[in-house]
């Protein structure tokens, strides 16, 4: 929905769910950030703006899109959300708390009665503003063997699960990765996008590999610069990073974000170091790193300001 790390994930709704004429997707937006600057801290310490202007803007302009997309469809009228539906958003997913994932400004303008599933830090900070109805803490997903069933959410779809993994060295929770778990139609083993804005180490993904029942890895979301700043603090782990987790995860996808190159001001933006790759650069890498073939069973996508895909 931006150059950055906004996206909008549509899941089809398993016919098993769905009554006539009722809608045919579930939409889950992740960490959305459609205008203005954003702050942490305070503007002296980190500001920054999007370089490019979001192909999506507005909270209204992310509606229409859900509504075009159910009215490409002959088993929907030309209204398929009627009087019935309060918001064409159905759940909102956010990954940190820092305001480029985390936007104020953005979230203010979804409709009260969206469910919010939050890191721990971001959902003390959103229940604080007191406008949404609900604001739920993403489950941990922990340990071997876990089940993906422990990341469903009351009010939400029972194929649906959003669960978190971190890195558990890693104070602030930079490398940790939203888990979209899905259950669509007669499949036997559950499917997955797994969005790690900032990178995840592999080895922190075991809850992941060693699941019961096995997770099916559709996507990863994971960028391609490697960000740090001066004083040692690495923030974006990058390719490099990313074609170890490809490999760990056997995706069928791998999607770049987080990677714009945004307008800043304050001291941070002083002391950003930033490595940039490109996807020949992860190609590369994956085949030194195996030397044989490139990304396994993966196929690197890279989605323009505004572009989509469809994931099978």
């Amino acid at each position: 929905m931006n150059a950055d790390t906004t996206w909008l994930l549509q899941l089809p709704i398993p016919s098993s769910e769905r009554k006539p004429s009722s809608r045919l997707w579930f939409n889950l937006i992740l960490d959305p950030w459609l205008f203005g600057p954003q702050s942490d801290v305070a503007s002296w310490f980190s500001r920054q703006w999007h370089a490019i202007e979001p192909a999506i803007g507005s909270i209204e302009e992310v509606n229409q899109l859900c509504e075009r997309v159910e009215c490409l469809s002959e088993l929907v009228g030309q209204d398929p959300f009627g009087e019935r539906e309060k918001g064409r958003v159905d759940a909102i997913a956010i990954s940190h708390e820092f305001t480029d994932h985390c936007h104020k400004e953005t979230l203010l303008g979804f409709d009260t009665s969206t469910p919010v599933i939050a890191t721990t830090k971001a959902a003390r900070l959103i229940s604080g503003w007191k406008h949404f109805d609900r604001v739920i803490e993403t489950p941990s997903i922990s340990g071997l063997g876990a089940d993906w069933k422990i990341t469903r959410i009351d009010g939400l779809p029972e194929w649906l699960g959003v669960g978190r993994v971190v890195n558990g060295d890693d104070a602030f929770y930079y490398h940790s990765a939203v888990v979209v778990t899905f259950r669509l139609g007669t499949r036997e083993s559950p499917e997955s996008v797994i969005y790690s804005p900032h990178g995840i180490s592999p080895d922190s993904l075991s809850p992941i590999c060693n699941s019961n029942p096995s997770i099916d890895v559709l996507a990863i979301l994971h960028g391609l610069h490697d960000v740090s700043i001066d004083w040692g603090q690495q923030l974006n782990l990058g390719a490099l990073n990313g074609v170890k987790v490809q490999k760990a995860l056997n995706a069928k996808y791998w999607i770049g974000t987080h990677d714009e190159v945004k307008q800043g001001g304050g001291i941070v933006s002083w002391l950003l170091r930033r490595k940039v790759y490109t996807a020949a650069d992860v190609l590369q890498a994956a085949k030194e790193e195996e030397q044989s073939s490139v990304l396994g069973r993966g196929e690197y996508l890279e989605l323009d300001n505004g572009g989509s895909v469809c994931l099978m």
